[in-house]
């Protein structure tokens, strides 16, 4: 397995890891209609994390060529959760000296799932952050990453209901931490 920098032409790629993920690991949480919602208006990948090189993604081997079995990162900018989809203005940093960076937008296929992935990507970010300057790390965590982002070291700050076109209602929890010095 390898651990590098997303880029722009993994794009499509990370799309359909997200979904899958999305759909393979979120339905003992989610409905049906929550998960299709969700992959529609808020999972997918957020370009400017590409763009500022702190998304990162796991490549593994099934034998015929590598591909992304997971992907997460961090963020120096004021978005907490959410794909291009969910963007409509700018996205202004963040000061590290009073304000947390974001874990954002981790996925793992399902086959690989448990398997300390979300982990290793997880270290990656936290070094770069705390390399930025940042203290504390805040994230919007799905129902099924809220016991991984515990396991973190990260504690429930409140409770989040999001509805989505269609009126389909699909809770999250906003997640804060101190970061390992």
């Amino acid at each position: 397995m390898t651990l590098r920098l997303a880029t722009s032409a993994d794009i499509p790629a990370l799309q359909a890891l997200i979904t899958t993920s999305a759909r393979g690991l979120s339905t003992t949480v989610y409905t049906p209609e929550q998960i299709d919602a969700a992959i529609t208006h808020v999972f997918g990948v957020d370009t400017q994390l590409i763009a500022d090189g702190t998304y990162f993604v796991i490549d593994g081997d099934d034998g015929s060529a590598p591909a992304p079995i997971a992907v997460g990162g961090w963020s120096a900018r004021r978005t907490l959760f959410g794909g291009d989809q969910m963007k409509t203005d700018t996205d202004p940093r963040l000061d590290p000296a009073t304000e947390p960076a974001r874990i954002r937008a981790f996925f793992v296929h399902p086959q690989w799932a448990r398997r300390g992935l979300a982990r290793q990507l997880y270290a990656t970010c936290e070094r770069a952050a705390r390399d930025a300057g940042f203290r504390a790390f805040e994230l919007m965590a799905t129902k099924p990453g809220e016991p991984l982002y515990a396991a973190l070291g990260f504690a429930a700050l409140e409770p989040v209901t999001v509805t989505l076109p269609g009126g389909v209602v699909v809770p999250f929890t906003r997640m804060g931490r101190v970061i390992d010095m």
